[in-house]
Formats: C-alpha cells, structure tokens, sequence
C-alpha cells in the first residue's frame, strides 16, 4: 500500500518518535495494523516525503517485500527512512520482526540510504508501548493520535481519517447491488442513452455537458444518488474525452471547494455504476484523491477502475504512477483544458453558509452502512 504525503503537510516535521508514530493514520487515511510502514526523509532528514505502507509479509518473503519498496525511495531523492513495524509482541529480546529490520537496514545501504529510525508499536492507539529497535533505552507511551500537530492539519484540510483500511474500502463498494445488475442490463440494451435520433455529434456532448452539470446540481440539493435513468445517461456522458478532460482538470488546483465537490461526485458514481461503465468515474476520484494526497483512496479507486476493465490505458498509467509513489505535481499535465469542454460550473456554496443545503458538503463521506 502507497500513498504520498497530503500537500501542505509534507512540510510537517517530526522528530519525536512518539508524535511520529501516533500521526500514521492521518498520514495514511486510515489507523494501520499489522503493517510495515516506511517514511521516507528530504533533507535535511525531518522533513516526510513519500510514505510506503505494505502489510507484515511472511517470514520467507521478507527480503523479497523490502527489495521492491526501497528503490522507490532511491528513485524520489529521498536520503533515508523511518520504518515502523505494527503488531505482534515484544519479548525479552526485545521488539518482535527483528530480522525484517535487518533485512530494511541491507536494502538500504545497497541504495545509499540511512536508516533514521527503526520503530515498533503493537498498535496506534493511546497509551500503547513503542519502542526502539537500535536503542533499548528509546521507547516510551504513544500519545493520543487525535492530538499530534498532523491531526490538527488534516482535519482543517478536511480529510477523513478511517479505523482500518477495510473501512475506507467500504466506501468504494456498490450502494445497491440491485441497481447495478438493473443499470448494467440498460445499458448493455442502450450503451449510448443520451443519443437521440437526428442529434448531430456536438449535440450528443451538448446533452452530456448538461447531465454532468445537472449530477452537480442535484448533489448541491442533497438530492441523494441518482436514479436508473440518470446513471445510465451519466455514465455515458464520461465516455466523452473533451468531458473527462473537464472533470480532469476540476482536480487542480487542490484542496478547492470545487475540487472536493467533484471528488463527491466521481465516488458516488464509483458506487452508483456497473462495470465496465463505472471506470471512468474511478480514474476521476484516483486523479483527485492523487492530487490532494490522498494515496489510500487514489490506490484503492485505481484498483477498482483497472478490476473494472483492465484494458482501460489512463487507468493502467495512474495506477503504475501510483505505485511507484511519483509526486502528485508531475501529473498536473493530465488536467489539460485544451481540449476539455466547459462544464459551466462555479463553485459550491461555501459550507455552513445560508446558501449551503448541506453543511458536510465537500468532506468525504463516512463509511456506508
């Protein structure tokens, strides 16, 4: 699992173990556990960059885990890592995945990389134990996650910090497998529903401009998810390149009231579609979430658009990017208006304004019930 560091707080410093360890969740998106996660260091050596997190590999796959995740750290001008190791238990010899540590403190040297600190925690939680892998004397208790300075920047940029990963992955999962199968059936009957007779090609993206602005809209009403017909017909208004290009460059710049409103639509529609219809709505949120530092859910939305069609070519490229943890900021060239269409729409209202139908606009939702 790879996320990059959200803009803004990568310019966070951390140099106490303990606020490190307890600001993983806002770093990741969500509370980590059984977990390997790396923190790569810019000079001069507090400073985040990239964040790796992978789960615990099995004792014979250790080496072959850190092979592949260190050189993403050589590859990104890093000049070191901080690795911590969640779960299992300490015993007299101290922390446990001790040879999963030696193994990290090898890779590193063949890439010419320190390692800052070696860290353990059974889990990120109040008061639990961490310790020093290289320092018998370094350990201590965790502080309340809620109160490190990372908790602070995240909630104030409006990110949603989950209880596990499973979690956040709920979100992406279909509201209504019901309305799926029904939607799926339409429009594999009509795959082009907003084609009526007679209507020349710049009037069939004319009425696709209108049902994107209109999905907008009715997400400003709090109207709910869309219906049968409006999903169809919203769906193949994503398969439009001048449109997708549009929705592209609503992701830059980030963290804008219009940018996190899009990023509401693309997941309703992840949710609300079929595949292999639901994965350009997919690429959207995975550009987005990308683009604002959100590497969980961008790793998680690009999964899910590649399981949708696998042949899809933006999908492919996004997702190797991602893994590969490349900065958000050489993929702004995606959000090009050259050939985009113009969608027509100003930004929301601002939240908790009279204007405003819903005061939790803009944030990503909660997990579904």
């Amino acid at each position: 699992m790879t996320t990059s560091t959200p803009p803004g707080i990568s310019r966070a410093t951390l140099s106490n173990p303990a606020d490190l360890i307890a600001s993983l969740p806002y770093l990741l998106g969500f509370r980590p556990g059984d977990s390997l996660v790396l923190l790569g260091h810019r000079v001069p050596g507090t400073t985040l960059g990239l964040t790796v997190r992978a789960d615990l590999p099995p004792r014979e796959t250790q080496a072959a885990q850190v092979d592949s995740l260190i050189p993403r750290f050589a590859a990104l001008d890093h000049n070191g890592v901080t690795a911590v190791v969640i779960g299992g238990s300490a015993d007299e010899n101290g922390p446990p995945r001790a040879e999963l540590v030696d193994e990290l403190t090898r890779a590193l040297a063949e890439h010419d990389l320190n390692l800052f600190h070696a860290l353990w925690t059974p889990e990120v939680a109040p008061g639990a134990r961490w310790s020093c892998y290289l320092d018998p004397d370094c350990q201590g208790v965790l502080p309340d996650p809620q109160e490190t300075v990372l908790a602070a920047a995240t909630t104030e940029a409006g990110f949603v910090v989950f209880r596990s990963r499973e979690e956040l992955a709920a979100v992406l999962k279909p509201r209504s497998p019901e309305a799926i199968t029904r939607r799926a059936e339409l429009l594999a009957s009509d795959p082009e529903p907003l084609r009526g007779p007679d209507m020349s090609p710049s009037d069939v993206l004319d009425a696709a401009v209108d049902e994107l602005r209109e999905a907008f809209l009715r997400h400003r009403r709090g109207a709910g998810p869309p219906d049968d017909d409006q999903a169809v017909r919203l769906a193949h208004a994503l398969t439009f390149n001048p449109i997708r290009d549009a929705c592209l460059a609503l992701a830059v710049p980030p963290h804008t009231s219009l940018t996190r409103e899009a990023e509401q639509i693309w997941l309703t529609l992840v949710r609300e579609l079929p595949p292999p219809h639901r994965t350009e709505a997919a690429v959207l949120l995975g550009y987005a979430a990308l683009m604002r530092g959100e590497g969980a859910l961008a790793g998680m939305a690009l999964a899910n658009a590649v399981e949708a069609d696998p042949e899809h070519l933006v999908a492919q490229l996004l997702q190797a990017v991602w893994n590969i943890g490349t900065d958000p900021a050489k993929l702004t060239g995606l959000a090009d208006l050259g050939t985009a269409v113009d969608l027509g729409l100003d930004p929301p209202p601002e939240p908790g304004s009279a204007a405003d139908p819903d005061p939790g606009l803009g944030r990503r939702p909660e997990p579904p019930s």
